[in-house]
């Protein structure tokens, strides 16, 4: 007889078949699972995932700033999703490699960001938002679902290369239905790739509710492929940092793939392009509103006597500088002249760029005599 599967009928029952550490009032409750992945963590590393959370909401406030001030071309938010985004990233070794789609921006932080690295591709300026060498992060990937293939190719180097290393790779609930994710997981499962899949369920792609895309839980989908899966609850920081943590032990000693499913919301819209008052019930972002993971941390911290006013209100003020010096670089970036793309093209000379540039010119110069 096939095991009975629960449906997923409505956000509080997806929250609740999740596994977690923390309960959304910040009580810690006992998980067997999870526990010993996180045995080692004391109350001055929860202060520090906490501090991380807290500046990387205030990051996302400036972006959202910037892009409607005219700054930015757009923005995507992931206001709510930080524990998951801090949790699973402080996991990572140095070493390890990450492929995020466009809404990672607790994970470029986490990794050593500099405050121009989170606008420089939002603004359309020269180069990829940060250097993806120093970092050890691919370019954002706009193309839904592509970065989980380029992960499994480069986990394949990283298992012919015999590396000490693990590819990791971001996606949201909407990429599962993309053909180029199951893909990956084929890929991952048949040849034991080194790679932990990253499942953001924030509930929404775009204006699709993860109730139509999945009936039953994503995180069910994995074993299906041979691999081995968690579903955690998203907002609670330690259960994400736990999950991270089993995924990349199982993936680095040689066992394959692994894949987690994180359940948490997206408190706005899915990019500043977007009006989520039109297809999304207020009520729901108010229930989600009480399992905020800054607020879980806070309150657990609080009542084990680890937190105080002062703590708290010198990080807020360091997370003001973070926005200020990103602010900064953002106003202060020099754009490139137009003709400027076809700089560095070919190594030497080529006619029918020649003729492209020519062409893109009497384009602009169209513009100039307009006004």
């Amino acid at each position: 007889m096939s095991p009975q599967i629960t449906p997923i009928a409505d956000t509080a029952q997806d929250l609740e078949l999740s596994e977690r550490i923390l309960s959304p009032d910040g009580t810690r409750v006992l998980n067997p699972r999870l526990d010993p992945f996180v045995a080692d963590v004391d109350p001055a590393q929860l202060r520090s995932l906490l501090r991380d959370m807290i500046i990387l909401r205030r990051i996302d406030a400036e972006g959202v700033a910037l892009q409607r001030q005219g700054q930015l071309g757009l923005w995507a938010p992931c206001q709510g999703q930080e524990a998951t985004q801090i949790g699973t990233a402080r996991a990572l070794a140095p070493a390890d490699y990450v492929f995020p789609s466009y809404r990672e921006t607790g994970v470029i932080y986490a990794r050593g960001a500099k405050p121009g690295d989170y606008v420089r591709m939002w603004r359309g300026e020269e180069g990829a938002a940060y250097d993806p060498a120093e970092l050890r992060i691919a370019p954002l990937q706009i193309i839904i679902g592509a970065q989980t293939l380029h992960a499994v190719g480069y986990a394949l180097g990283i298992k012919h290369d015999g590396a000490d290393e693990v590819a990791v790779t971001y996606f949201g609930d909407g990429a599962t239905s993309q053909g180029d994710v199951n893909e990956a997981m084929i890929f991952a499962a048949s040849y034991q790739a080194p790679v932990v899949f990253v499942c953001q369920n924030n509930h929404w792609a775009i204006s699709e509710p993860v109730t139509v895309q999945s009936q039953y839980p994503i995180a069910g989908r994995a074993p299906g492929f041979g691999i081995p899966s968690l579903r955690v609850d998203g907002n609670d920081v330690l259960a994400c940092m736990a999950a991270m943590r089993w995924a990349l032990d199982h993936a680095r000693t040689g066992n394959g793939p692994a894949y987690i499913e994180a359940v948490t919301y997206r408190m706005g819209p899915h990019t500043t392009a977007d009006d989520p008052t039109r297809y999304r019930d207020t009520e729901e972002l108010e229930s989600w509103r009480q399992r905020d993971p800054i607020t879980r941390l806070e309150a657990h911290l609080r009542a084990a006597g680890e937190l105080t006013d002062d703590h708290v209100a010198e990080t807020q003020a360091a997370a003001d500088v973070v926005a200020k010096d990103m602010r900064a670089a953002c106003l202060g970036m020099v754009t490139r002249p137009p003709l400027a793309v076809f700089d560095g093209v070919y190594a030497e000379p080529h006619t029918g760029l020649d003729r492209q540039r020519a062409e893109y010119a009497a384009y602009v110069s169209s513009f100039e005599s307009e006004v």
